[in-house]
C-alpha cells in the first residue's frame, strides 16, 4: 500500500542511473561496514559523492520555523566545512538541510524510500532535480517502487550508514528521526541533537536523545569536535589524494586565513577581527583547515597543525 495521502511523481527528464553492487570498488566503504548493507544501490547524479565524508541531517516533517532555520544554517556551515549533507528528501528538516547545503555551494545526497525513478513527496520534484545536478539521489529499491510505510525505516539505515554522524535537528516523541538515531548508534556512528526547551513538544525527541548520551549541538564546532578524527579515518578509507599534515596545500579561500594562524594560540574572535570577515565565515574556513590537518584547536584558540 502506498503512503496514505501522497502519491509519488516520476523524476522529470531523468538522467543516467548508475548501479553499484556491494563488491564494486565504487560502493561507499562506510556503508559496506554496516550489518545489512544493500546489495545494490541505484544512483542518479554523481555516485562518487557517496564515498565522501558526510553528515546526516534528519528531523520532523512538521518542523517549526526555528527548526527549519537551524537546519538550513547548520547544513550551510557543514557544507562550507567540506562535508556532504545527507538526508531523506522528506518535507520539513530534510528539505531544509538539502537546500541549506546547496545554497552554500556544497553538495547533498538524498536517500529515497522509493525507486530511483520516483520522487516523494511531489513537492520536492524541483529539489530532486537540483540534487541530481549538484549531488545525487540514491535508492536500494527497484525502479517503479512506490512509497510504502515500511520502506522509510529501512531507508534510514542507509542515511546513517553513509554518514560519519547523524544530527537530529528537531524531533517529537515518537519520531522516525529517533529510529535513524538508534540505527546510527547500532552502526557505531555519532549522534547529535539540538537542545530545545522542554515546553517545545516538537523538540522532546531531541531532549530524550541528549538524556541518553547524544552530543549537544549549539553550533558547527560541537560537531567538528567529534567528527574531525573520524574524517581523517574516512580520508584513509577513501583512496584519494587529499592533503594532510602541515605541508598540505590550503583549500581555496582559506589560504589567507592560514597565514594568520601561527604557533601561538589565536582565538576565533581575534582571527575574525584581523581578517575583517564575519565570525561564521571564519569558523567555516577554520573548520576546513582543521579537517585537512593544517591547523588544530588548543586552549585559547587555534595553532598550526
Amino acid at each position: 500500500m502506498n503512503v496514505v495521502g501522497c502519491a509519488p511523481g516520476p523524476v522529470p527528464a531523468p538522467g543516467k542511473v548508475h548501479t553499484l553492487a556491494l563488491d564494486d570498488e565504487a560502493y561507499p566503504p562506510l556503508l559496506r561496514l554496516i550489518p545489512d548493507p544493500p546489495p545494490l544501490l541505484h544512483v542518479r547524479g554523481d555516485p562518487a559523492l557517496l564515498s565522501f565524508p558526510q553528515v546526516a541531517m534528519v528531523g520532523s516533517r512538521k518542523a517549526s520555523p526555528a527548526g527549519l532555520r537551524a537546519a538550513g544554517e547548520l547544513a550551510a556551515k557543514l557544507a562550507a566545512a567540506g562535508f556532504v549533507v545527507c538526508s531523506g528528501l522528506a518535507l520539513g528538516i530534510d528539505g531544509a538541510g538539502h537546500r541549506g547545503a546547496l545554497e552554500a555551494g556544497g553538495r547533498s545526497i538524498a536517500v529515497l524510500g522509493t525507486g530511483i525513478d520516483q520522487v516523494y513527496p511531489q513537492q520536492h520534484r524541483r529539489l530532486a532535480e537540483e540534487l541530481e545536478r549538484n549531488g545525487c539521489l540514491v535508492s536500494e529499491f527497484p525502479r517503479g517502487t512506490p512509497p510504502r510505510r515500511h520502506h522509510f525505516p529501512r531507508r534510514n539505515r542507509i542515511i546513517s550508514g553513509l554518514s560519519l554522524g547523524v544530527v537530529v535537528v528537531e524531533a517529537a516523541l515518537p519520531s522516525g528521526s529517533l529510529i535513524t538515531a538508534g540505527t546510527a548508534l547500532e552502526q557505531g556512528r555519532e549522534v547529535f541533537a539540538l537542545p530545545w526547551s522542554m515546553l517545545h513538544r516538537g523538540g522532546r525527541g531531541c531532549l530524550q536523545l541528549l538524556r541518553d548520551g547524544a552530543k549537544l549541538v549549539r553550533d558547527l564546532e560541537d560537531i567538528l569536535e567529534e567528527l574531525v578524527p573520524l574524517y581523517a579515518l574516512q580520508r584513509d578509507f577513501f583512496d584519494a589524494d587529499w592533503p594532510t599534515g602541515s605541508n598540505a596545500e590550503a583549500p581555496a579561500g582559506a589560504a589567507a586565513l592560514l597565514e594568520l594562524v601561527g604557533f601561538e594560540a589565536c582565538s576565533l574572535d581575534q582571527l575574525a577581527s584581523v581578517a575583517g570577515l564575519p565570525v561564521a565565515q571564519v569558523m567555516a574556513q577554520l573548520s576546513t583547515l582543521e579537517l585537512e590537518g593544517l591547523i588544530r584547536r588548543c586552549p585559547g584558540g587555534y595553532i598550526r597543525g
